[in-house]
């Protein structure tokens, strides 16, 4: 009797852990394929070391599928912004103003694509004049908006917008909104890769909407000139597009020598960069230089600094709010002297500027280039024509 008593509990304790196996197993496989996608992209995020961005242009479907094309982003998904999650339903916003926006989080590697670049992508593919909706898709729900996370973000965002308003590509204003990150909330599972799940729709639907005509019209060469950009020397990464690091890289070898750089720059200017190294403190040329003008890179003349946006840091090296282009510079990260820092170069000819610190005052973005004076050159107000940068005369007007 105790024996079949003993085997009776280990019969019992063994059905008792197949039913539970079976019950946990279920479980996971009956996860809603959103909750599945956002905990990969934990992981993805802390192995890969990827940055999110989030973009509004009007019907998720299509921001998603053109991001999610691209080589150097991981994934992307349909969001709701703003207000709360129980109005953030495909029923509620698509039917009445809750609030909220369709926008696509963007999961993208840092070291292969700059923010601004996605910020540029981004204008192909919407009517940056409408603020109403995009194309046929009208309410605020469809209003286009670039949300960013952080005051480097927000720097480029409104860049890249100036530069597009100043391109004078539309007649009319350019009115994409450029706000703070807000609440997200993941969209229905049905909306998740759509043009995938749902191809012939997605095509019928890019079509009847009118977005594929607007972007064949306007946006065609600024799609081939990116792609020109991010593709030439595609030979050099097997189904990769090469970085910005490494096209820097191969700009300067066919520029400069090592021979020709060292005859066109003094030896601390050679030693700053090309070998990375730092001039004295209080003991440089433009530390504590008051003049307006620009400052443009040593070796080509590239403009990287305004006058308007230094300031005293007290440090004893020039110190600056925020670049002219971020496209003219790329950050990397610097583990030297054991420390981790966030290096700046110049894009064309990828020499060492200095570093970017998030300690300066909050009136004054919060950011701190620190950049050596032997990577620099002065051009005052008065010589910017004479030097081919007549451009940048408005911003001392």
């Amino acid at each position: 009797m105790k024996k079949a008593t003993k085997y009776g509990l280990y019969v019992g304790i063994l059905l008792w852990v197949i039913a539970a196996t079976v019950a946990f197993s279920t479980g996971i496989f009956s996860m809603k394929w959103s909750e599945h996608k956002s905990n990969i992209t934990k992981t993805v995020l802390n192995t890969k070391n990827l940055q999110e961005a989030y973009f509004a242009g009007g019907c998720f479907w299509c921001m998603e599928a053109v991001f999610e094309q691209q080589a150097w982003v991981e994934w992307a998904y349909a969001w709701y912004t703003g207000w709360s999650e129980e109005t953030a339903t495909y029923e509620l916003t698509s039917n009445k103003d809750t609030g909220h926006r369709e926008a696509v989080k963007v999961l993208y590697d840092p070291n292969q694509i700059t923010y601004r670049k996605l910020v540029e992508l981004y204008w192909t593919q919407i009517d940056p004049t409408d603020d109403e909706g995009q194309f046929n898709d009208r309410w605020f729900v469809y209003s286009p908006a670039i949300f960013y996370n952080d005051v480097n973000e927000k720097i480029a965002a409104q860049a890249s917008k100036n530069d597009l308003s100043v391109s004078k590509r539309f007649s009319d204003s350019i009115v994409v909104a450029i706000e703070p990150a807000k609440e997200f909330f993941l969209a229905e599972d049905y909306h998740q890769d759509y043009y995938k799940n749902n191809s012939i729709r997605y095509k019928v639907y890019t079509s009847g909407s009118g977005r594929k005509s607007f972007i064949e019209e306007n946006w065609q060469d600024r799609i081939e000139e990116l792609k020109w950009k991010d593709y030439v020397n595609w030979q050099l990464v097997e189904q990769k597009s090469p970085s910005l690091d490494s096209l820097s890289s191969i700009k300067i070898q066919s520029q400069y020598s090592e021979q020709e750089l060292r005859e066109r720059l003094t030896p601390l200017q050679y030693k700053v960069t090309q070998e990375e190294g730092t001039e004295p403190a209080f003991n440089n040329e433009y530390w504590d230089n008051k003049e307006p003008g620009i400052y443009v890179d040593i070796v080509d003349g590239t403009p990287l600094y305004s006058s308007l946006d230094k300031f005293d840091s007290w440090t004893g090296w020039p110190s600056f709010t925020k670049w002219i282009d971020e496209s003219l510079l790329t950050t990397h990260t610097d583990t030297r002297f054991f420390m981790t820092r966030t290096e700046v170069r110049s894009a064309k000819t990828d020499s060492h500027l200095g570093h970017i610190f998030n300690d300066a005052p909050k009136d004054l973005w919060g950011i701190r280039h620190c950049i050596n004076s032997a990577s620099l050159r002065f051009v005052p107000v008065e010589d910017l024509e004479k030097e081919g940068h007549e451009e940048y005369l408005e911003l001392f007007e």
